[in-house]
């Protein structure tokens, strides 16, 4: 056997000697990707399709869709698009997952289909011979727990999003397909919608044909216990709420929803709607949302927003947020993020003219109407100008480059936020937008301000509710009007351009100063509680939920250079057991020498590290700066447009 096994081994050693070596290793080709979505175009499709959607079973939370789309006489294939591109989501977020058995028949005949395999949202239908229509049936399931996404349905109430249920075909602009819809709700249930022309039969709901663009842009809030206000201008505040008694808001509080109202048109110049409902749902059951649209608004809100008014001061900015959306970003729209559909992806690169001036106008507004007071505003600006103060991620990504976050980042958590920076184009956008006023204000001599070009910019056209694109060097050439400046270097600076300064103009030349103090301001105060939070962002650069779990830590905070890391939980505060107000102790007390060692666990290991933190305390305020009593261009700016009585 030993000299069967050497005689072996030397012919494979002699074979590998003579064999050539091998000249390259294996190179495929890329199999080239053919297009068979067809791109929109801008002419109708024939005929008007039927969306016929049964939303009565709140108890397993699904939509039943049957879809009736006519097709003209000798088409053999049909592809049918699912909503990608959402409008007001800025990013590829239909949630497709939530597509289940889906079937397409003609005639009575089950037909064949196929998903393509680039654009996974498109399906191609092969239809027989003298088809004149195609049904499609399926099922949208709505999450049942948040897990799983947002909850849309509860017992006692829904939200219906038609671009979640339905398809529509491919090669056209949206504007330019005709449909139909009809919603069966729950029995006992009323809706509110912006869409036209309702007929109702019992829990049978169906309105006018419309467009596919319009329909999308016109959701259902519907609910058991619903009651509506007139707000004036055509304007309507619908709500449902979780229970009756959360309705009873009193006459004040609506008054301040049509202060909103009557200081939008005077900032605008012109409305873009011919009529406009407010959504609202007044629910901790129901997923959290606020969505623009053109015509209407969808909003959450706690239950006791009316009847807990005080509380939750420092959410009320929401509806004058969506209620300027109809304004800038529905009717003004960045030229990239108006699409023909919601196959062409959005570009976000204006995103801090589309949510960034929204937000400066919904904090403007909601000051003027008095929905929010003062104190919480200039506590919100603090918020905002804060969280750039010590933000580590704006040494390296634009505000500009923000406006990308909602492609490839969908709001989910980040481990280190501060580092990462997320959708920044919406605060920052503001404070670039309230620095703008300070400007016009000063160069003007107090005689002009961003009053006057948001009336250039949105109050031509009254009543027109279609859309209007601009690119920014309309936005730079309307500014000028107002007050000559070099716009566009200050665009390029603050906007386009990393490393900046932290964005404290418009309240420094506004009479304001930011400081710290060793307590929250009014909004944050609100806000935190609400949440159920400790926030040490500021001081030694952590936050805490209600279970001592770390949420969030601040790149190169103290914290941070510690070893304590979002997951971790703290488990006890020199030698005691963790509780919020002996840690908020212990940091004040370091100020004095005073010890700071946390014992915290991550997954099964347990650390204690020392803290080398001796600041105290810290959260963001703006106190008034400017000599005298005499109002600033800030307090002037939030100033109520509309006549005020004099208080007694």
């Amino acid at each position: 056997m030993k000299t069967k096994s050497l005689v072996a081994l030397l012919l494979t050693s002699a074979t590998l000697i003579s064999s050539p070596a091998r000249a390259a290793n294996s190179a495929p080709l890329a199999v080239p990707i053919a297009q068979t979505v067809p791109d929109a175009k801008d002419v109708p499709y024939p005929g008007t399709i039927k969306l016929d959607i049964d939303a009565s079973d709140t108890v397993r939370g699904v939509y039943r869709v049957t879809e009736t789309i006519p097709v003209a006489a000798g088409t053999r294939t049909l592809t049918l698009l699912y909503p990608q591109w959402l409008p007001g989501n800025h990013g590829p977020r239909g949630p497709l997952a939530e597509l289940v058995d889906l079937s397409f028949t003609a005639g009575g005949q089950k037909l064949e289909w196929k998903r393509d395999p680039v654009e996974v949202y498109a399906f191609h239908v092969t239809l027989p011979e003298g088809a004149s229509e195609v049904v499609a049936k399926f099922i949208h399931t709505s999450p049942l727990q948040s897990s799983e996404g947002r909850i849309t349905m509860t017992p006692d109430m829904l939200n219906l999003q038609w671009e979640k249920m339905s398809l529509y075909p491919a090669g056209h602009y949206v504007r330019q397909i005709t449909i139909q819809p009809f919603v069966t709700l729950p029995a006992g249930f009323t809706a509110a919608t912006a869409l036209d022309g309702l007929a109702q039969q019992g829990n049978r709901w169906a309105w006018a044909p419309t467009n596919y663009e319009v329909l999308i842009d016109s959701p259902i809030f519907a609910g058991r216990y619903f009651r509506k206000w007139d707000l004036g201008q055509k304007v309507t505040l619908n709500v449902i709420a979780d229970k009756a008694e959360q309705l009873e808001a009193k006459p004040e509080q609506i008054d301040l929803h049509r202060n909103l109202v009557t200081e939008a048109r005077l900032a605008f110049g012109a409305n873009h709607f011919d009529h406009y409902e407010f959504l609202l749902a007044l629910s901790d059951k129901i997923g959290s949302i606020g969505l623009e649209h053109h015509r209407s608004s969808e909003n959450q809100l706690e239950p006791g927003a009316f009847t807990e008014w005080d509380k939750y001061e420092f959410d009320r900015n929401l509806l004058p947020h969506e209620y300027g959306h109809s304004w800038s970003g529905k009717y003004r729209r960045p030229a990239r993020l108006w699409t023909p559909d919601y196959r062409q992806p959005m570009q976000g690169d204006l995103l801090w003219t589309y949510e960034g001036q929204d937000q400066f106008w919904g904090t403007v507004l909601a000051a003027r109407s008095g929905l929010q007071g003062k104190p919480v505003v200039l506590g919100m600006l603090a918020a905002w100008a804060g969280n750039f103060a010590e933000q580590a991620g704006r040494r390296w990504r634009s505000v500009e480059d923000t406006g990308s976050d909602p492609v490839f980042a969908a709001r989910k958590p980040k481990p280190f936020a501060s580092l990462a920076r997320s959708e920044d184009y919406y605060t920052e956008g503001a404070l670039v937008w309230l620095e703008a006023d300070q400007i016009i204000r000063a160069g003007t001599g107090g005689r002009k301000s961003i009053d006057d070009f948001a009336k250039l910019f949105f109050g031509m056209n009254d009543g027109d509710w279609g859309q209007l694109p601009f690119e920014v060097d309309e936005i730079v050439t309307k500014l000028n009007q107002v007050h000559p400046y070099d716009w566009k270097r200050f665009f390029e600076t603050r906007i386009g351009t990393p490393g900046q300064p932290v964005p404290l103009g418009g309240i420094e030349k506004g009479g304001y100063k930011l400081v710290w103090k060793d307590e929250p301001n009014p909004y944050d105060k609100g806000r935190y509680a609400d949440a159920k939070v400790n926030s040490l962002t500021y001081s030694l650069g952590v936050t805490i939920d209600k279970d001592a779990k770390v949420t969030a830590t601040q790149w190169d905070s103290p914290a941070f250079n510690a070893g304590v890391v979002s997951g971790s939980k703290i488990v006890a505060v020199n030698g005691v057991t963790y509780d919020a107000d002996a840690l908020k102790k212990a940091v004040t007390a370091a100020k004095s020498g005073g010890p700071l060692e946390l014992l915290f666990q991550r997954g099964d290991r347990f650390q204690t590290v020392r803290i080398d933190y001796k600041g105290g305390l810290r959260y963001p305020w703006l106190e008034r700066a400017a000599p005298g009593k005499a109002p600033t261009g800030l307090d002037l700016l939030l100033a109520p447009k509309r006549p005020v009585k004099a208080k007694k």
